[in-house]
């Protein structure tokens, strides 16, 4: 660890954050993040060292998938002691997934690693780039006494620092593309940088990072709706190697109470399928049993997600599976916070 000014690896992965425009044809393109001092200038006055890495072949991010989730966790391992924060360049669209997965992934994890990006390209007269790109690395060298004030992943984008297991895209338009509806903000970015301490995560800094690459991709999410048919479900749970399914529910967790659908999930359950209810409200939490309609799923074994978010639910679930567990360790685990991803 830096014992001067703290050192910062940025870790671009792709996204529209990394692209600039070629005014002549309005095609864009790439650029090399190893100029991005000279690219950004206003990135030398702040107070801290910055380094790059890339992946070889950047990703757009409707491409991400859990072996890239590999590649980012094993660029922070290999760079750890060497740094003191980390921001992550991502596009938008699965940022709130890859980031949920690296919480998981980074267990006692003791400084920050703030993701963003952004929804017009860097080179752009209008761009929202380079604030988030400024103040994530400002975020990610904030220290007191010198030891990182965030020690955990985080997300910054339009202001607002979030958790980012918290977090969930809302606008494709907007530059506010981001909310963390069930958590408050960790910090915002007005005239000063006012961090929120007190939602801080709170991580046992005397343990030693350890990184888990064992994401389990046998699962899947169905998003319940009114009509849904008997047919469509089972031939879901008939997925040959299915480990878990994650359920997307009416309001507080309800769904509908007719007996082949109560079977269904009964059987999976019986055959070792985890089945994770979670809502499909952008706000609130499921709160099984309160309702008659989710009685039935509570009595059979359903493991509520409670406040969690779909993007930190399938990431969890993925990482839990992964770590093969019995069947009453991954209930327990499912329904504690294990990186503040439920309150």
């Amino acid at each position: 660890m830096s014992t001067t000014k703290p050192n910062i690896l940025l870790i671009y992965t792709g996204g529209t954050i990394g692209m600039v425009k070629d005014f002549k044809t309005g095609v864009l393109r790439a650029f090399n993040f190893k100029n991005i001092l000279k690219r950004i200038p206003e990135l030398n006055l702040l107070d801290c060292n910055i380094d790059t890495v890339s992946f070889k072949e950047p990703i757009d991010s409707s491409n991400m998938n859990p072996e890239y989730w590999v590649q980012i966790a094993e660029l922070i391992e290999k760079h750890y002691h060497d740094n003191d924060g980390f921001v992550v360049l991502h596009g938008s669209d699965t940022m709130s997934y890859t980031a949920s997965a690296l919480s998981f992934m980074l267990e006692n994890l003791a400084k920050p690693v703030v993701f963003t990006g952004s929804q017009l390209p860097i080179g752009d007269l209008r761009t929202d780039a380079k604030e988030n790109l400024i103040t994530s690395i400002q975020v990610a060298s904030l220290q007191h006494r010198k030891k990182p004030v965030i020690k955990e992943v985080c997300l910054y984008f339009e202001y607002k620092l979030y958790r980012a297991n918290r977090t969930t895209k809302i606008n494709a338009e907007h530059f506010e593309a981001f909310a963390s509806l069930n958590y408050p903000d960790l910090a915002e970015s007005g005239v000063h940088l006012k961090v929120n301490n007190e939602y801080l995560f709170k991580p046992n800094v005397n343990k030693k990072l350890v990184v888990h690459k064992n994401l389990d991709k046998n699962i899947a999410l169905v998003k319940l709706f009114p009509g849904i048919s008997e047919a469509v479900l089972q031939s879901v749970f008939n997925t040959p190697n299915l480990k878990g399914v994650i359920l997307e529910t009416y309001g507080a967790g309800n769904c509908t109470t007719e007996a082949w659908f109560i079977n269904i999930l009964k059987n999976a359950i019986k055959k070792g399928i985890h089945i994770i209810n979670v809502t499909q409200c952008s706000g609130g939490s499921v709160i099984m049993g309160h309702y008659e309609t989710s009685n039935q799923l509570k009595k059979i074994g359903v493991i509520s997600g409670k406040d969690i978010t779909t993007e930190a639910a399938v990431s969890k679930l993925m990482y839990l599976v992964g770590q093969n567990i019995s069947h009453n360790a991954f209930k327990i685990s499912y329904e504690i916070a294990l990186r503040g991803e439920i309150t």
